[in-house]
């Protein structure tokens, strides 16, 4: 198999900060493996290292072609730093990134595992002002995404919406999840609902 040019962890942290130092700024890039789970459960952990293999070599041939700093920060997920890169471009060339990654996904793994990836953009200064903010805003970004189901870009939520981990005890997010796999809806898809639901109880009155 031939070598992955990744980063370590710490040189990625290094070239992120040298990117925010300059006046242009940088956007990170936080991708993410859908599924991979499933994949490892129903075809078995060589499928699960073959995916994570095939999203690693097309993350870091875009990397190389568009000189930007590829670094692998857990086990399925990776980061790309593009220095001097707008948020606006970098969502576009994110959605384009994971057109490329799921692609390739397909040709190493069967699809019907619904092994794809998702994306969280943020940019530094406009969202973070350090290396350490930017992470914690694509992080988010990503999140976010996950929530509408993955397999898409997200952008950082707005500073006035708040997630749902950080108001609900884990009994009710273990409710919630069950009643979506049960009415095959997406959790935040209910979450609107109820609150929609509240909303007019209380306008009425």
């Amino acid at each position: 198999m031939p070598r992955v040019e990744s980063v370590s962890a710490s040189a990625f942290g290094d070239a992120l900060e040298k990117a925010l130092r300059s006046e242009s700024g940088a956007s990170l890039l936080l991708v993410d493996l859908d599924n991979l789970v499933l994949l490892n459960e129903k075809a078995g952990r060589d499928s699960g290292d073959k995916a994570i293999a095939a999203a690693a070599r097309t993350l870091a041939n875009r990397a190389k072609a568009e000189r930007w700093t590829f670094g692998r920060v857990g086990g399925d997920e990776f980061a790309l730093m593009a220095p001097g890169l707008s948020l606006e471009a970098a969502f576009l060339r994110a959605e384009r990134v994971r057109a490329e990654v799921v692609a390739a996904l397909h040709k190493a793994v069967s699809g019907k595992y619904g092994t794809t990836a998702t994306i969280g953009v943020a940019n530094a200064p406009r969202d973070a002002k350090t290396a350490e903010q930017l992470m914690r805003k694509a992080d988010l970004a990503l999140y976010a995404a996950k929530e509408q189901g993955g397999n898409t870009v997200g952008l950082p939520p707005a500073e006035d919406m708040v997630l749902r981990s950080s108001y609900y005890s884990r009994a009710q997010l273990g409710r919630l999840r069950s009643l979506g796999d049960r009415l095959k809806k997406k959790e935040a898809v209910l979450l609107r609902e109820a609150l929609d639901d509240l909303l007019r109880k209380y306008e009425r009155t």
